[in-house]
């Protein structure tokens, strides 16, 4: 293995696998190491505050269940915690429903606790980020529901997208776009309240891409870019750390609601061509600016990460300097498990966010996606968001599965920028794929007419203790059941054993703060078609070996972590890597 060396850019040395790339922030953005922002450079905790720990018993997680976990979160290594929707809510969606912005769900807690959560979070060096839900809410929101009581014309109407029907009496929607759910994107505002709210007997219909009950906020109405602003200074006056930003490409849409013609797939394609009516259009970047210089007000490094699914492209466009501070890069769940798709991604997300000053934010799995170490163990190929309804069970190797993802959680952690984790993604959790369908809760299921089973599966409680009625989640049963292996796999279980996918995570991430946090720079090695491995300035050489023979390692004088090996002991010098396996080496 050779190092070739790389002064910016990229460069072609010779044939075979020769490309190298580094990625060096421009000198007018190059922070000092030593006083570079936090979320630069740190690892981010997601917790699904419905499913991460219950702390009175009745099934459900809540903040009560979050504050009793914070030592266990700084010992693990974490920078902050970013939390998925705790707001008022029906749940329809797991809180990507909201119906107060300002009030915590009662199944969760109280605002007061959330306050308390915080200032504790603070106490343990972790900073605390909250999920915001901009581009829609549920249709128990106050103002959802003024606008169904509210005639024609009526202001409270045009905070939303409301629109007559086509055909006769307005029987048909106004457009054919279609929702992320499946099925159409408007709904008959008479099948939810006795108002038909009729111009000339023609019914009128109101805008939903996701579910019927989370109706599209309308971003033309001052009273909606204004509330939001509200809602903002509401949480950091709070000491809220920063936001992420749900749906961050799909707040503004084309107001003339035109027919596309499209197939769903097609026009549910996150800015799949110029123009597109509700992703990505160029009127979002003004609010955007609205808020930066918000959140620029208040001291303590505030920032906003956003959900923005757009061309890679455009993507630095949300990043530049007056704009969001980063965005989620969300192609590791998509690759297959291949170095080049590895490498491919490694090196467009690193040089995209250098050009604007940023950093890049690594994503191996969340709240929306099956989890790592299932996706892996499945073959080249599989269509994993439909799995198992399209395809036998036994085409998963589990085993296979849990050894690539952790391989990819140390390929992952050793890179530069900021490392989001999912809760459950350091116990080497599976999907629970087989969960039955009676008692399934995403919005998926029914939308789909059944077809897909949707995104519980990575959503079901962590298990804490061997034993119990859940595990340690809670004193009784969960809101969904979970699998008699979790046990095995609790946090109480894997803590202290040293081949544990708990304790390898522990060791690459307080490594991660001696040998990842000093530079953002990476230099990618020529390694060969199977192996992708990459130095960064500290000296620390990360080698991954996505292929099925073992494979030689450069020359080295320490192993600092390796996928396979006791976590817990100094692993040993070694001149081979085995097939899908990772390690640090200095």
């Amino acid at each position: 293995m050779t190092l070739e060396t790389c002064i910016g850019g990229m460069a072609a040395v010779g044939a075979g696998h020769t490309i190298t790339f580094c990625t060096v922030p421009s000198e007018a953005f190059a922070p000092d190491p030593s006083s570079a922002p936090w979320w630069r450079r740190g690892v981010v905790y997601q917790i699904y505050p419905r499913s991460f720990a219950d702390g009175n018993g009745d099934g459900t997680g809540d903040i009560a269940g979050i504050r009793s976990k914070l030592g266990y979160l700084r010992d693990l290594g974490v920078d902050a915690i970013w939390i998925n929707p705790w707001y008022l809510s029906p749940l329809d969606d797991g809180g990507y429903d909201v119906a107060d912005y300002r009030q915590i769900e009662p199944r969760y807690g109280t605002t007061d606790e959330a306050e308390a959560l915080i200032t504790e979070a603070h106490e343990h060096g972790i900073k605390v980020i909250a999920d915001v839900v901009p581009n829609h809410t549920s249709y128990q929101h106050t103002w959802f529901q003024e606008a169904l009581q509210a005639p024609l014309g009526d202001p409270a109407r045009d905070r939303y997208h409301f629109r007559p029907g086509k055909g006769e009496n307005g029987s048909e929607p106004p457009s054919d776009w279609t929702s992320v759910f499946g099925g159409p994107a408007w709904s008959r505002v008479d099948t939810m309240t006795d108002v038909e709210a009729a111009a000339d007997g023609v019914a009128e219909w109101y805008l939903h891409l996701f579910a019927p009950q989370q109706p599209d906020l309308n971003w033309e109405n001052p009273e909606v870019v204004e509330e939001f602003e509200a809602v903002l200074r509401f949480w950091l006056d709070r000491g809220i750390d920063g936001f992420r930003v749900d749906v961050a490409h799909g707040l503004v849409k084309d107001m003339d609601y035109p027919d596309l013609g499209l197939a769903t797939d097609a026009l549910l394609t996150s800015a799949s061509f110029d123009g597109h009516p509700f992703w990505d259009r160029d009127d979002i970047h003004p609010i955007v600016r609205r808020w930066r210089n918000l959140l620029d007000e208040y001291d303590g490094e505030r920032m906003m990460v956003a959900e923005a699914w757009v061309r890679p492209e455009r993507l630095p466009l949300y990043l530049r300097p007056d704009e969001y501070h980063q965005s989620f890069n969300f192609d590791f769940l998509e690759a297959a498990w291949k170095a080049d798709d590895f490498r491919t991604i490694m090196e467009k997300a690193t040089t995209a966010a250098a050009e604007v000053g940023s950093t890049p934010t690594w994503v191996l799995s969340n709240h929306d996606v099956m989890r790592e170490a299932t996706r892996y163990g499945l073959p080249d190929g599989t269509d994993w968001r439909s799995w198992p309804a399209t395809g036998p069970a036994n085409l998963l190797d589990a085993e296979l599965g849990l050894r690539r993802a952790r391989a990819a959680a140390l390929l992952l952690l050793g890179l530069p920028g900021s490392a989001y984790l999912y809760q459950g993604e350091e116990l080497g959790l599976p999907e629970v794929w087989d969960l039955p369908v009676e008692v399934l809760d995403d919005p998926v299921w029914e939308q789909s007419g059944h077809t897909l089973k949707g995104r519980d599966g990575c959503r079901v409680p962590l298990p804490w203790s061997r034993s119990g009625a859940s595990y340690g989640f809670g004193e009784n049963e969960g809101w969904l059941p979970q699998p008699q292996v979790f046990g095995e796999l609790s946090a109480s279980s894997q803590t202290g054993i040293g081949q544990s996918t708990l304790e390898l995570f522990r060791k690459a991430l307080h490594l991660r703060r001696e040998f990842g946090t000093s530079d953002e720079t990476v230099e990618l090695l020529d390694a060969g078609d199977d192996v992708l491995a990459y130095r960064r300035g500290s000296g620390l050489i990360c080698v991954v070996n996505f292929g099925d023979e073992a494979v030689e390692l450069p020359d080295h004088t320490r192993v600092l972590v390796h996928s396979q090996s006791d976590a817990l002991a100094e692993a040993p010098i070694s001149s081979s890597l085995p097939p899908n396996t990772a390690v640090w080496l200095q």
